[in-house]
C-alpha cells in the first residue's frame, strides 16, 4: 500500500454507540453525534482544500455489537490523516473503541520505530466529560482541551452545549475550532498507511476490564544487556549505546532504543509501563520481597558470555518469578549468527527454567525472535501472561474493618417446645 492517504478520509471519528433505552422508541441517541460529525466535515472541506469527491471524514453508523470488523472502518483507520475520539465514559469502556485506538496507534508507533517525528495525530473531542484520573494510560498526555474551545465545552462537552439552546453559539466556536485543529494536525503529520487491521488480532488500547482505574496496570521493562563501555572484547557495539536501555538489536529496521519501543507497544495496550537496567530494578528483579508489578525481561542474548550478568541471571532463573516473562530478541548480524549456538548454549545454562515456563506458544515466543515484527508480534501476548502471574501471586490488601466476617450458617430446626414461634 503506498503512502498516500488521498483515498482515505481527512480524520476518523471513533465514539461509543448509545443503546435505546427503550427498543420500540423510535429516537435514535446517536443523531447527535451525526450532527456534529456532519458540521466537521463541513468546515474541513472548506479549511483544508479537499478536492472534488474527496472524503473530509468518516464514522460508522452501522456496527453496534463489535463482533464485526467491517472492511471500509478498517480501512478508514488505514488511511485517515487524523483519529478524532469522542471522550465519554462509556468510550473508555468500549473493547470496540479500544480497538480503534489501537489500530491507528500502530501506524504512530511504525512511524517512531523509522526514525521519524514523535506524530501526535490523535485530536480528541470531549462528548461528554470525563474525570482527567480516570483516563486510561495512552490518554493521559494527550491534550484535549485546545484553546479557543471554551469554556462551556470544557465543562458541558459537545453533547450539552448542543442540547441546550442557550450554548448555541458556543457550539458554533468549538465545532469551528476543532475542525481548524483537525486539519492543522492533517496538513503537519503524514503518518505512513498500513494493511487494514484485523479486528481479532487486535487489543484494546484501553487494556481489560479489570485495568480500567487509575495509572493502569503497573509493568516494568528491564533491560539486560552490556552498554558501550562494558561490551565483552569480541562483540561489535554497534546495537549498543552508553546505557543499557540505549540497546537496540534490530538497527537499522528500528531506529530507536528497544526499551522505548517496547514502553510503547505496552502503553497502548493499557499498562503503564517503567523502563529500567538490571541495576535499577534490581529488587523487584533479585529481591524476595512480595511482587509489587509485572515485568518484561529483554534479554541480550551477548550478555550471557558477560561475567557481570552471570551471577544475577543464576539468581533470578531459581527464584522463579513468573510474573516477570523473560523475551530474548536476535538479530541477524554476521557476527551472532556466527555466534548462535555458543550463544543458544550460554543462555540454556544461564536460565534453564525461566526459558522453559509457560504454554508450549510462549515458549516459543521467548526465544523465537529474530526479526522486528515477530517481537512486536510476540510483546501483547508476553505482557498479557506476565500481568496474569502477577495478579495470581501478588499480595492481597483487603480493605481494613473487622478482621473477618464469620461464614453464615444453618441452624437445625427450632425446638418443638412450647416457648417455639410457629414458623410463617
Amino acid at each position: 500500500m503506498s503512502d498516500d492517504t488521498q483515498g482515505g478520509p481527512y480524520f476518523f471519528l471513533s465514539y461509543a454507540h448509545t443503546p435505546k433505552h427503550d427498543p420500540n422508541d423510535p429516537y435514535d441517541p446517536d443523531q447527535w453525534v451525526e450532527t456534529l460529525f456532519t458540521d466537521l466535515c463541513r468546515h474541513v472541506m472548506v479549511m483544508s482544500g479537499l478536492g472534488h469527491g474527496a472524503k473530509p471524514g468518516f464514522m460508522d453508523r452501522d456496527m453496534h455489537s463489535g463482533s464485526y470488523w467491517p472492511e471500509r472502518l478498517a480501512e478508514s483507520i488505514a488511511t485517515c490523516k487524523v483519529f478524532v475520539p469522542l471522550y465519554s465514559r462509556r468510550y473508555f469502556d468500549s473493547d470496540q473503541c479500544g480497538k480503534e485506538w489501537t489500530a491507528f496507534s500502530q501506524r504512530i508507533l511504525q512511524q517512531r520505530a523509522r526514525g521519524g517525528d514523535n506524530a501526535e495525530a490523535i485530536v480528541p473531542a470531549i462528548w461528554v466529560p470525563v474525570p482527567t484520573d480516570t483516563l486510561p494510560e495512552v490518554a493521559q498526555d494527550i491534550h484535549y482541551s485546545q484553546p479557543g474551545l471554551g469554556p462551556q465545552y470544557v465543562e458541558h462537552g459537545f453533547y450539552g452545549i448542543m442540547k441546550l439552546r442557550q450554548f448555541r453559539y458556543d457550539y458554533q466556536t468549538a465545532v469551528y475550532t476543532l475542525a481548524r485543529r483537525i486539519v492543522e494536525v492533517g496538513q503537519a503529520v503524514n503518518l505512513p498507511t498500513v494493511d487494514p487491521a484485523d479486528y481479532k488480532s487486535l487489543e484494546s488500547a484501553f487494556g481489560p476490564q479489570d485495568a480500567r482505574r487509575p495509572n493502569g496496570h503497573r509493568l516494568k521493562v528491564t533491560i539486560v544487556a552490556p552498554d558501550i563501555d562494558t561490551l565483552p572484547k569480541d562483540r561489535d557495539p554497534y546495537h549498543y549505546g552508553r546505557s543499557p536501555q540505549e540497546w537496540n538489536p534490530y538497527r537499522p529496521t528500528l531506529n530507536r532504543p528497544l526499551g522505548a519501543h517496547t514502553a510503547d507497544l505496552v502503553r497502548h495496550l493499557g499498562f503503564r509501563p517503567e523502563i529500567g537496567s538490571l541495576d535499577d530494578h534490581y529488587d523487584h528483579v533479585l529481591s524476595d520481597k512480595a511482587p509489587t508489578s509485572a515485568g518484561l525481561l529483554l534479554l541480550d542474548a551477548w550478555a550471557t558470555t558477560y561475567s557481570k550478568f552471570a551471577e544475577p541471571l543464576r539468581r533470578f532463573d531459581e527464584a522463579g518469578k513468573p510474573w516477570i516473562t523473560v523475551m530474548v530478541p536476535w538479530n541477524r548480524d554476521t557476527q551472532t549468527v556466527e555466534a548462535e549456538s555458543r550463544l543458544r548454549g550460554r543462555l540454556e545454562a544461564a536460565l534453564p527454567h525461566k526459558l522453559t515456563e509457560g504454554r508450549p506458544t510462549q515458549r516459543a515466543l521467548t526465544d523465537g525472535m529474530a526479526t522486528f515484527d515477530q517481537f512486536c508480534k510476540a510483546v501483547p501476548e508476553m505482557a498479557r501472561s506476565a500481568m496474569n502471574q502477577y495478579l495470581r501471586h501478588a499480595p492481597a490488601h483487603p480493605p481494613k474493618g473487622h478482621a473477618s466476617i464469620e461464614r453464615p450458617r444453618l441452624q437445625g430446626p427450632l425446638s418443638g417446645g412450647n416457648d417455639a414461634e410457629a414458623p410463617p
